[in-house]
Formats: C-alpha cells, structure tokens, sequence
C-alpha cells in the first residue's frame, strides 16, 4: 500500500504544482518514461547495475548504499541518502 500523501504545505514548489496540476504531472511522467528509456540512461543503469551485484559478490555490504558515478568516471560506494539529494537544485 501507498504511503499517505504529504499535506499541500510540505511540498516543495514543483511537488505542489504538479500536484494541483494533473494534466502537467501526467506530461511530465510521459517525458520521464522516455527519457530514461534511451539507451544512454539504459546503458547507464546497466553499468550501476554490474558493478553493484559484482561488489555483492565480492562480499560487500550494500544496504544503504548506491553504487555512483564519480566527477573522474569511476565508480563508487556512496549512501543512498547523499546520492539521491545531489544536483536537486535545493539550497
């Protein structure tokens, strides 16, 4: 089951047009659906993907953590919380 909705007034300013605004929030699903369905984002789970269940082989605890990109190429361990929140144009 769906956890319940925040109230109007926790939500942040995109959150809270999209949810006043049906039509732009179905818009803005059809765009998301798309985008991460080109094969460059394709491509880019699937390298996260790899290495995540080769550092499961390995031995490696995962829980709470994302496998990322860093700024030179590679790929790192990092937590989920810290991962998800960068680049979200928050202050």
């Amino acid at each position: 089951m769906a956890p319940p909705k925040k109230p109007l007034a926790q939500l942040g300013p995109t959150a809270r047009y999209l949810r006043l605004n049906p039509g732009s929030a179905k818009k803005k699903q059809a765009y998301d659906t798309a985008y991460h369905a080109t094969p460059a984002r394709r491509k880019y789970r699937a390298e996260l993907d790899k290495e995540r269940r080769a550092r499961a082989r390995a031995g490696q605890v995962l829980t709470g953590k994302d496998v990322s990109h860093t700024e030179g190429g590679g790929t790192t361990l990092e937590d989920s919380s810290a991962n998800r929140a960068r680049n979200r144009g928050k202050k």
